[in-house]
């Protein structure tokens, strides 16, 4: 787990690295911001399926079914992803061999406020989705958000006002300025 990525960048950083890629940018060297953002979706993805492994290997046993059900969603996400991507005539990001995370997870509820901020942070990759994307993309992006969201507000027990949207969920205050 001291390799290359941490989930709270991974996205940001694919998007940055992705923008002049030959992945994301067609032959005339204009910049396709729908396929920028399905790249930071998929590497949002990748991480959110390493980072339920670890879920997995600490979370207690009431909640096991729970974190099975979201990595088999991010992998089906993930999945869909790639199809996305070469559909578009991009070539999908590769999952690093692996991810650090944000902070230490030596227990179920360490891995309980993980598994919430991994969903968290492909929900506000998927709000960045449905702005870049149209159509089918933009519908599939807005249910991805919406997953991810109630998954979130499930690990959490509470939920944020707007899911994928860090800068409008953050109280309103001196604090928050």
């Amino acid at each position: 787990m001291n390799q290359a990525t941490n989930p709270a960048t991974s996205p940001a950083t694919a998007t940055a690295a992705s923008a002049g890629s030959p992945a994301s940018s067609p032959p005339g060297g204009k910049e396709n911001p729908a396929l920028t953002a399905l790249q930071a979706a998929l590497s949002a993805e990748h991480a959110a399926v390493y980072g339920y492994g670890v879920v997995g290997g600490r979370i207690a046993e009431d909640r096991r079914a729970q974190a099975r059900q979201a990595h088999d969603a991010h992998r089906a996400r993930r999945d869909a992803l790639r199809r996305a991507v070469r559909r578009m005539g991009g070539t999908p990001e590769p999952a690093a061999a692996a991810y650090s995370m944000p902070y230490p997870v030596p227990d179920g509820a360490a891995a309980v406020r993980l598994a919430a901020e991994l969903e968290e942070r492909v929900a506000a990759v998927y709000a960045d989705l449905v702005r870049a994307g149209e159509g089918g993309l933009r519908r599939e992006a807005a249910a991805a958000l919406r997953e991810a969201a109630v998954r979130a507000a499930r690990w959490r027990g509470t939920g944020v006002p707007f899911p994928g949207l860090a800068e409008r969920a953050a109280p309103a205050g001196p604090e928050s300025l």
